[in-house]
Parts: structure tokens; C-alpha cells; sequence
């Protein structure tokens, strides 16, 4: 062994104590992968991955997803040792209260974790998105001798990853799309937690990605073969036509006598014991907790420095750029810090009061306006363009090679579609969107999750919103899926009611930060309004306000709606008004926009003084209660659908302006 070579061993079996150190101390986590994995990181990080401790946010760093975030010791070791500011302290508080260090990574809490992850196989997708938006960038962005965007990115994936479906539906785009920067390190023990993978995991891993169009390359030994490892990632680095699958062959717990191999190296600290007899097999030369000898930290300095200089580089770069090309840097510069160009919310499309048109296809046309002016908004569906309306006109599929187009074709894949938007938000750059049948949100649910978990900002567009759908019947009329989504915290659902509601929910959307957003449109065509005679629309970004008042005297009955429902509550006002009762309509299209609103505002709109409320939203009426209280009612569908006519359906679950009628006038 050369000194070079001692000193490499050294860095790693650092990463290994300093986890199994961590992981003993809180009594709690994963030391398996870290022991097992620990050199593939350290080839990775010491010699190919481009990035700067000192600026983690450098937009052409390369990027590294521990998709099995289990393993999230692995990670802050690295983050420590590199010289992110990700302190000894924050290793002894790792898992506990207030500590940067969670049990599982998350982007928001930890300088230099690019995904939260732990959920399995979600970080594998968010690493397609990433790849996505590294290219669509290069394309929009790189010129001649300016390569701006030109970077690697990089997902360290484990058996249970690639078990999990989201994993295969995002490595068949992947490889369709020939995302050549795109790169997997696959922690192949076989061991889950259970037990051995030969329980459930049995299939050719190597040949189910070469069909996707991936490179396979495989590491016999990545225990103890650094050569191998090296020369493996830059094998990867040189294919640009397909994304590589590095299958790296390894021992869970290696190192540990007692437990290396098995699955009682997983998830559960070695003990006190078992670290003394791993770190004398390792050869490890302090036997303190949390000791690293200063070799080290200069070893992994001296690299730092390097990637500082090359940050520099593209500083530098970057500013001949913006005197070259000051168009384009003026661009980059909105695009990187978040923010949207002059006048892009002008005139937006709303038709002319009395059109019927549905809000998928007034939402499409907005969507076309926006793009002309956002260069970043960029997304795609599930092979439902047609029907969602979200296609970018007179703009080509996205290619993932060069990067040009704006309509991503994700295919009938709704969860990684989610998770890979979710991607492209962790970039940062893009605002990107994604479309797809309400029902099927249920196929998204995690990714959605984990975008309000890390306060991303993708636009998820669900048409076909309601037992309006009809004829398709119950399989694809979404019920409980409003409730579904407003459930989930730090997420906002609007639900627009005409043409003029969903150009304000665009910008609600667009100026929305910290979360995702939810459009939820209807099939069916629904009258715009003559905003002359009813609320202005711009209440919308207020979540609720007063579409129509009551006649006469202060309300009586106030009936309150979402969407679609909103019309019939307009008939029913109608029939309540020549009846003598003073009856006011509330458009509520986000529940979670009016929360935030002041109380003085809310009682503007729902004064307390005021019981007889009737709710009307084609959903289950779970949650409602909020808004009508103990006196009100809720005109809701607490089953499943059914297939016939929309209309019929509708009329027949009592969404009728008579029916609605009927409701409040019993409340009196």
C-alpha cells in the first residue's frame, strides 16, 4: 500500500467511523450503508464530483442525491469532512431536536443535501429532474465558448430503490431521453431489512437497464477496489448518450466482525463492542468517539481548494458572459434568484363574459401566454396533453441530449412525473409543472408530500376534477381527493370557478414560494362571469371573497363554492333571491389562502353572525364543517360516482340550483 493509497484508506474508513460514531451515540439510525458505501463516496467526491463547500448554492456544481437517505450518516460525514458547515457537534447531535443532522436528509435543514430523501426511490427520479433541468438550461442558456451549464449528476441508489416502482418508470424516461449526465452508484449488498434480497429481489438488475437504454458497468469489489471505483465513474462520464448504472458490489456493515453481511447491520447501532472490533478491523488508528486525525481534514482541504478555484473560473466566466450576451445573462440572473420578468402577468386570457369554455382549457391558454414570457416555466404530462391542455404551443417535445423543447412527454408515469419535478425545483431554476386526471393525484400523493415537506415550488395541474367526468365513471371521478391534498401541510389547492378565476390562479401560482401548488379544472365547460355584475377575480389570491351579494338586506344564507359548484350556487342564489331570502355567494378556491388572510378579512366574508351557510364542492364534504359550522349544511358526494352523463350525474347527486335551494331554505 503506498502512502497515497494509506491516506485514501484513511479519508474513508473516516466516513465509516465518524457514522458508526453518530449512529451509536443517538442510539438510532443506519451504520450498514455507510460501512458498505463509504469508498464509492469517497472516489466520487475526493476525484469527479465538482462542487465548493464554501458556496453550496454555485448553480454548475454537479449534484449528489442520496437516494437512500437511510444512509444519511454517509452524507453529513462527507458534508463534515469536505467543509460545509456541517460541524463535529451537529455529527454528536445527529437525530436529535433542533439538529441540522436529521435521520433522514432534508434539503432545507442541511447546507450541501440537494434532496430530501428516505422515502426509497424518490431520490432516483428527483435525479432525472435535475438531469433535465441541467440540459434544458445548457440549451437555453450555454453559447459558443460560454458553457455555462455542464455538469454531472449523480444518485447513489440502494436495493430497495430500485425495487420501488418510481425507480423504473424514471430510469425508462431516463434512457429514452439519453440523459448522458445522469449517473447512478448502485449500493448492491443484497441485503434489505429483513433479510437477504434473495427473499423478493431476484431479477437481472444489469439487464433491466440496459433495456432502458442505460450503460451498465458493474464493480466486483467495492470494498476495497478504489481503482476500480475511479475508473468506473469515468467510464460513466464518457458515455453522453445513455445514463449509467454503476453497479458496485458491496458488504453491508463491512468491517464489522459480528454483523458485516447481514441485516443486523441496517438499521440499529453496532453497540460499543462491535465499534471497538470494527474500528481495529479497520485498522483505525483512535478508539475515542468522533476522532479524526488532522491528516485527514488537510487531505480532503487540499480538494476543496481545488473546486473553489474551479468556481472561480466559472465566475469569471460568467461575467465575460453577461458582457457578451447581456440579454441572456439578465435572464439567468431572474432565473437564479427566483424571480419573474417585467410585465409577465399582463393581459392574461380570460375570454369574454357569457363564453363557456371548461378551466382546463382557459388554464391552457394562460399556461401558453406565461410561457411566451417565462423562458423557465417548463413541464409536461402524462400522455394527456390533449385532454389537460397543457401542451406549449409552437414549442417541440423536450430532448435530453441538447435540451431544446419545453413539453416534457412523461408518459403514463404520475409518480416519478412528480418526483421529477420535484427535481427540477430542487435546481432552483425552473418553475416547472406537471398534468394529469385529478384521480390519479393519488399516484403522485408522495412526490406531492415531499415537494410541501421541502417547500418546493411545482405547479401540479389535475383536470377532470369532479363526478362531472361522467361517462368514465367511478374509476376516474375523483372524490376524496380535494380533502386529500388540503390534508397535507404547507400545500395550497386552488380550484378556480371560471376563465377569469384561473388567470388569477396562475398568478397566484407563479408568485406562490415555499410549496407546491395544486390547479384543480374542470372537464366540462362553465360560463365566465361578467365581472361587472359579480366580485373581481383578483379575490382569488386571497383565497375567498364575495362573488355575488345578497339583494335587499344583509345575507341570510350564505352559500359558499369551489370551482364548477360555484354556477349552481349562483342558480341557487337566484331562486333563494326571488323567494325574499337575502343570499350571499362566497367563491372559495383555496381554503389555504384564506387561512392566511386576517380575521378581520375572513369576517368580511363569513361573518359569524351569519348560520345558515350551505357548502358546495363536489367532493366529500370532510372538512367543510370548518366553514359552515354546527347549523350549516354541506352539498357533497360521500361515495363513489357513477357512470353516466356528467350532467346527469351531477343532477342526480343533487347539484342543482333547486336542490341547493331546497338546503338553505331549511336552515331558516
Amino acid at each position: 500500500m503506498t502512502p497515497e493509497n494509506k491516506q485514501d484508506w484513511l479519508c474513508i474508513n473516516s466516513i465509516r467511523t465518524l457514522s458508526i460514531d453518530a449512529v451509536q451515540k443517538a442510539n438510532s439510525g443506519h451504520p450498514g450503508l455507510p460501512l458498505g458505501a463509504a469508498p464509492m463516496a469517497y472516489a466520487l467526491w475526493q476525484n469527479h464530483l465538482r462542487h465548493n463547500p464554501k458556496n453550496p448554492n454555485w448553480v454548475n456544481r454537479d449534484r449528489f442525491i442520496l437516494s437512500a437517505g437511510h444512509g444519511s450518516m454517509l452524507l453529513y460525514a462527507l458534508l463534515h469532512l469536505t467543509g460545509y458547515p456541517v460541524s463535529l457537534d451537529d455529527l454528536k447531535n445527529f437525530r436529535q431536536w433542533g439538529a441540522n443532522t436529521p435521520g433522514h436528509p432534508e434539503s432545507f435543514m442541511t447546507p450541501g443535501v440537494e434532496a430530501t430523501t428516505g422515502p426509497l426511490g424518490q431520490g432516483t427520479a428527483n435525479a432525472v429532474g435535475m438531469a433535465i433541468a441541467e440540459r434544458a438550461l445548457a440549451h437555453q442558456f450555454n453559447r459558443p465558448d460560454f458553457p455555462l451549464f455542464d455538469h454531472h449528476t449523480y444518485a447513489l441508489v440502494g436495493d430497495g430503490d430500485l425495487m420501488e416502482g418510481i425507480s423504473a418508470e424514471a430510469a425508462s424516461l431516463a434512457g429514452h431521453l439519453k440523459l448522458g449526465k445522469l449517473i447512478y452508484l448502485y449500493d448492491s449488498n443484497d441485503i434489505c431489512l429483513d433479510g437477504p434480497t434473495t427473499q423478493s429481489f431476484t431479477e437481472d438488475t444489469a439487464k433491466r437497464y440496459e433495456s432502458y437504454n442505460w450503460q451498465v458497468i458493474t464493480v466486483e469489489d467495492g470494498n476495497t477496489d478504489l481503482a476500480a471505483l475511479n475508473q468506473a465513474i469515468t467510464d460513466a462520464k464518457a458515455d453522453t448518450e445513455r445514463p449509467s448504472l454503476i453497479i458496485v458490489k458491496t458488504t453491508i456493515g463491512f468491517g464489522s466482525p459480528n454483523k458485516a453481511g447481514s441485516s443486523a447491520a441496517h438499521g440499529a447501532p453496532l453497540g460499543d463492542a462491535e465499534i471497538a472490533l470494527t474500528k481495529e478491523q479497520l485498522n483505525w488508528p483512535e478508539q475515542e468517539a468522533f476522532q479524526i486525525p488532522a491528516s485527514v481534514y488537510d487531505h480532503y482541504n487540499r480538494a476543496t481548494a481545488a473546486h473553489a478555484k474551479t468556481e472561480a473560473a466559472w465566475q469569471e466566466m460568467k461575467q465575460r458572459y453577461a458582457t457578451t450576451h447581456p440579454e441572456c445573462a439578465k435572464n439567468l440572473d431572474l432565473a437564479i434568484n427566483g424571480e419573474l420578468p417585467a410585465n409577465w402577468d399582463a393581459d392574461l386570457p380570460i375570454g369574454n363574459s357569457g363564453d363557456k369554455v371548461a378551466t382546463r382549457s382557459s388554464s391552457g391558454a394562460v399556461l401558453n401566454a406565461l410561457a411566451s414570457r417565462i423562458p423557465w416555466l417548463l413541464g409536461g404530462d402524462a400522455d394527456l396533453s390533449c385532454s389537460t391542455k397543457t401542451g406549449i404551443k409552437g414549442a417541440d417535445l423536450f430532448e435530453g441530449q441538447g435540451g431544446s423543447g419545453r413539453n416534457i412527454q412523461f408518459g403514463v408515469r404520475e409518480h416519478a412525473m412528480g418526483a421529477i419535478a420535484n427535481g427540477m425545483s430542487y435546481y432552483g431554476l425552473h418553475r416547472p409543472y406537471t398534468a394529469t386526471f385529478f384521480c390519479f393525484s393519488d399516484y403522485m400523493r408522495p412526490a406531492i408530500r415531499l415537494a410541501a415537506l421541502s417547500h418546493l415550488n411545482p405547479i401540479f395541474i389535475f383536470t377532470h376534477d369532479s363526478i362531472a367526468v361522467g361517462e368514465d365513471g367511478p374509476t376516474h371521478q375523483p372524490v376524496e381527493h380535494l380533502a386529500a391534498l388540503r390534508a397535507i401541510p404547507n400545500t395550497v389547492v386552488l380550484r378556480p370557478a371560471d376563465a377569469a378565476e384561473v388567470a388569477e390562479a396562475w398568478k397566484t401560482a407563479l408568485n406562490h414560494k415555499g410549496g407546491p401548488i395544486n390547479l384543480v379544472l374542470s372537464r366540462q365547460n362553465l360560463p365566465t362571469l361578467d365581472r361587472s355584475v359579480y366580485g373581481a377575480a383578483e379575490g382569488v389570491q386571497k383565497g375567498g371573497y364575495i362573488l355575488a351579494e345578497a339583494e335587499g338586506a344583509s345575507p341570510a344564507v350564505i352559500l359558499i363554492a369551489t370551482g364548477a359548484e360555484v354556477h349552481q350556487a349562483l342558480e341557487a342564489r337566484t331562486l333563494l333571491q326571488a323567494d325574499g331570502v337575502a343570499t350571499r355567494v362566497v367563491s372559495l378556491p383555496s381554503w389555504e389562502y384564506f387561512e392566511k388572510q386576517d380575521a378581520a378579512y375572513r369576517e368580511s366574508v363569513l361573518p359569524a353572525a351569519v348560520k345558515a351557510r350551505v357548502a358546495v364542492e363536489a367532493g366529500v364534504s370532510f372538512g367543510w364543517q370548518r366553514y359552515v359550522g354546527d347549523h350549516g349544511k354541506v352539498v357533497g358526494v360521500d361515495r363513489f360516482g357513477a357512470s353516466a352523463p356528467g350532467g346527469t350525474v351531477l343532477k342526480e347527486y343533487g347539484f342543482t340550483g333547486e336542490n341547493i335551494r331546497d338546503i338553505a331554505k331549511g336552515l331558516l
